[in-house]
Parts: structure tokens; sequence; C-alpha cells
């Protein structure tokens, strides 16, 4: 059978792509679209895992036992989430154990919303309702990534993410509908986590380096400032239903566009973060070294069990 050069493969590979056929895991693929799909998938399956730990700093200081076990079970869905999502970088050829080294040595990144604190249990309404719909939002579109194991991987988690937005919000109606006291809690959660939560989709699009690739490829299927503006679109008649007040002096619907228009970010405050300087990022880190380093043993012993149980069912099947 006669061999196809590169060209034919990269056309017969974007045919595939043009007609929304998955690309799976044997399949050939250009080693850019295998590379980015790293990055991306890693980086996500980061911040599932580093995501835990601003809202495990509250398991223990829920303000009921209903509260604490849904905090649980929030943060045991972002545990499997990482799972899921390590194991559909493991398809594509990555070492997952290489790509947590890449976390903690600073090589990979995770989003930048997790390096900051969560001061207060409204913290734990303002994640929920701001980071995680922000979090869906996008990663709905990826339930239709060109990949196949990472748009299949996306369904659970994103019907888990429903579940913890709305757990989100319904804390916030929560606080924001009890004394003056919590709503002011609840307000100061919002002004504190808003803007961090918009810098979630990432830069804008004219300086997103990534985007553009990532939408022929149909790995993203929208822009980050088209996600951003439909987060906001969706989240202000949110809050105004709860009678909270978006922090953006600038923010106004716009009745020619039929979209909000809301203030700038502050880029230098998301590029700092990005680049490690955020309130958070060393405490981050420095967790999650030490969770490796202290579940060494784990690892160990189960590997060395695992040995042993193949030599045994080896010297049997002999």
């Amino acid at each position: 059978m006669k061999e196809l050069n590169i060209d034919e493969l990269k056309r017969r590979f974007q045919e595939k792509i043009d007609n929304d056929i998955k690309i799976e895991p044997k399949d050939w693929m250009p080693d850019d679209y295998r590379q980015t799909l790293i990055r991306q998938i890693s980086q996500h399956a980061h911040s599932e895992v580093v995501g835990m730990l601003p809202e495990g700093n509250w398991i223990t200081r829920a303000p009921n036992l209903r509260r604490k076990a849904v905090l649980l079970a929030k943060v045991q869905d972002e545990a499997g989430h990482g799972l899921y999502l390590y194991s559909a970088v493991e398809t594509l050829g990555a070492d997952r154990e290489e790509t947590i080294d890449d976390l903690h040595s600073g090589k990979a990144k995770y989003s930048s919303i997790f390096n900051y604190p969560t001061l207060t249990w409204a913290d734990m309404g303002a994640v929920g309702w701001l980071v995680d719909g922000a979090a869906i939002m996008n990663q709905v579109p990826l339930c239709r990534c060109s990949y196949g194991p990472y748009a299949r991987a996306m369904v659970r988690v994103c019907k888990e993410e429903s579940f913890h937005q709305r757990q989100g919000f319904e804390i916030m109606m929560k606080l924001a509908s009890g004394t003056p006291e919590q709503k002011a809690m609840a307000q100061d959660a919002l002004n504190r986590f808003w803007w961090p939560a918009l810098m979630m989709f990432g830069p804008n699009d004219a300086d997103s380096k990534h985007t553009q690739q990532s939408m022929d490829w149909k790995i993203k299927r929208h822009t980050n400032d088209e996600l951003r503006q439909q987060f906001v679109d969706i989240t202000v008649p949110q809050a105004e239903m709860i009678g909270l007040e978006i922090p953006d002096p600038d923010l106004k619907w716009n009745e020619e566009t039929g979209h909000y228009d809301f203030g700038e970010i502050n880029w230098d405050e998301f590029w700092q973060v990005v680049q490690g300087n955020g309130p958070c990022n060393k405490d981050r880190i420095d967790a999650r070294r030490k969770a490796k380093e202290d579940g060494m043993w784990v690892r160990e012993a189960a590997n060395a069990y695992a040995e042993k149980r193949k030599a045994r069912l080896a010297k049997k099947a002999s």
C-alpha cells in the first residue's frame, strides 16, 4: 500500500475536522494539534485539582451539616474531573507524572482564578456561581471538541459543573436575602470575584496566540471575547434578581447590540497572576507539591503490589 505523504495526511485530517468527524487517539494528527491538546487538557486537569484548594479551605468551617456535605461532594467532583482529564491527556501520548511535574515546576499553568483567596463563606457562593458559571460557559462547547476523548470526558464534567453553579447561586441567594451583614458579605464576595471571573476566559482575542488555530481545528468553538460576553449577559440579570450589584460603573445595557457593555479588565493584574505573582500562586503550588511528596509512599506501595500480582499471574499462567 502506497504511503501517504504529509500533505495528503494533513488534507484528510482537516477534512475530518471540517465534517465534524471526531479525531481518535490512533488516528493520524499533526504534531501541533497533539501538542495544543496536551497543553490545553493538562492545564484544564491542573485547574480542576488546584481548584479543590480554595474550597477545601472551607469544608471544616461550613455553617451546617448540609452545606458541609454539599461542599464535600463538590470537591470530590473536582478531583474526579482532574482524573478524567489526566486520563484523556495520556491518550495523546503524554506522561501523566511529567505533566504534573510541569505544574509543580511552574512550566504548566492553570486557571488564574484559583490564585485568589477565599476569605469568607460567601466566597463559596461566589466561586460556585461565578467561577463554575464561567467554567460551564467555556466547557459546554468542549463537548463538541474535535478530539473524541476530550469531548466525551466533558459531557460528565459539564453536568457536574452545572450542579456546582446552582449550589453557589443558592448560597448567594440565601445570603442576599438574609441579614444586612449576610447581604454585605455576599456583595463583598461578588466585588472580589467578578473581575477575576471575567479574566478566566483568557486574554482579549487580539492578544490570544492560540485561539484562531484552535478554532480552525475545532478544539474551541468560540473565541475568548465571545464567551466572556455571553457570561456577562447571563450573569448580570441573575445578580439583579437577588439584589446584588455588579462592581462595574461602566456596565450598561446596549440596545443596539443587544448585549451589556462592560468596563475594561485590568490586564496587568491578569498577566501578573498568570506569571505566578498572584496572591496565592506560591501557596497553591506548594500545597500540590507537598501532596505529591506526602502521598509518594501510597503510589510506591500500589506499584509494588501491582508488580507482585503481575508476577504471580504470569507464574500461574506458565
